[in-house]
């Protein structure tokens, strides 16, 4: 893969790490955050179906190797209803 580039881990599909979002085991601690930390990091695209596979599945958890709190996944359901939410209204003006 090109140098930041990143797959996602419930479709596969490969594109720069700014069109995903990062879900992160930090290293120290082991608890599971979104978007900031050092530790190992899984990549999901914001879309229904990958984050719809992703929690039925279990990919985040197997991909970061420990268990996702359901917080995690409740607030990635907020910020795909938001950003849905958002371009709706773009849409209409």
């Amino acid at each position: 893969m090109p140098p930041h580039y990143r797959r996602c881990v419930s479709c596969r599909r490969v594109a720069p790490k700014q069109s995903f979002w990062r879900i992160v085991r930090v290293f120290s601690s082991g608890t599971v955050q979104l978007d900031q930390g050092m530790g190992r990091s899984s990549y999901l695209c914001p879309t229904i179906e990958c984050l719809q596979t992703a929690q039925k599945k279990n990919r985040l958890g197997r991909a970061l190797k420990t268990p996702v709190p359901p917080e995690i996944y409740q607030t990635l359901w907020h910020r795909l209803s938001s950003s849905t939410s958002l371009e709706k209204k773009e849409l209409e003006e």
